[in-house]
């Protein structure tokens, strides 16, 4: 595992799914967690991790989450932008509104978040940035217009972010899960008509068969995170199960067999 040792890292929409498992990995990692989300009662008791209440959506509360962690811990050396909400159907589906609040969290959020904490990663020797964004930023997905244009924003958000903020000695990374075993994902099934058929079509457009885990994206995030990738930045790494790079053949249906006396 990659270490992280005497690091402080936070997590925005740390008490759940993907945040939650980033939170658990970088603690065995050896660093110290700040978990920003507005629900904390899934957050991991213990001294090393402090959970703030707190609304990317809202800079003033962001501000004074971000400071309460570095007051805590003796400052910040890592960023992980995790916080998103989720949004289905065609450009038709959603109106102007619905437009707005996703933008508003995942993009305009990646960057709140990342222009209060820069202060403080701007003093650390380890500065790093992770942003969560999806294979749906390079891969058109069905229903899922609004949800894709704030991925792809978050794409192009890290590149500018990393060009921007190399000469200051903070990396700028992002990870682009496939579909994820998370609450989040059951939400989304469960208003489908069939859940356990809509799983099952989740799962098989990924090459190796299944969901994604949410260790599995954590071990991601982590690995960018570290000192240990000192040199990578302007990267986005796949956690997709092979699906933005692999074209696989279609499965071929069984030959019909010979007719059955009598058929």
């Amino acid at each position: 595992m990659m270490r992280c040792d005497g690091l402080v890292a936070v997590v925005t929409g740390g008490g759940s799914g993907i945040g939650l498992a980033c939170v658990r990995a970088f603690a065995a990692a050896g660093a110290r967690v700040g978990v920003l989300d507005l629900e904390l009662s899934g957050v991991p008791e213990g001294p090393g991790v402090l959970g703030v209440r707190a609304d990317v959506a809202d800079r003033s509360s962001l501000s004074a989450a971000v400071a309460s962690v570095a007051a805590a811990f003796g400052g910040i050396d890592i960023l992980v932008n995790n916080a998103g909400i989720s949004a289905v159907g065609t450009v038709e589906d959603d109106d102007d509104e619905q437009w707005g609040r996703v933008l508003d969290v995942n993009v305009s959020g990646v960057a709140r978040t990342s222009a209060v904490t820069l202060p403080y990663l701007r003093r650390s020797a380890a500065a790093a940035i992770v942003n969560i964004s999806s294979i749906a930023a390079t891969v058109g997905l069905p229903r899922r217009a609004l949800y894709s244009a704030s991925k792809g924003a978050v794409h192009a958000l890290t590149l500018a972010m990393a060009a921007d903020l190399v000469t200051d000695g903070v990396r700028v990374n992002c990870v682009a899960p496939g579909t994820v075993d998370t609450p989040w994902v059951a939400r989304l099934l469960a208003g489908a008509a069939d859940p356990s058929a809509e799983k099952r079509q989740l799962a098989s457009r990924q090459p190796t068969g299944r969901l994604v885990t949410a260790d599995e994206v954590a071990a991601a995030v982590v690995y960018l995170a570290s000192p240990a990738t000192g040199s990578v930045t302007g990267s986005s790494l796949p956690v997709d199960g092979g699906m933005s790079g692999l074209r696989l053949p279609a499965p071929v249906p069984p030959a019909a067999g010979p007719a059955e006396p009598g058929a």
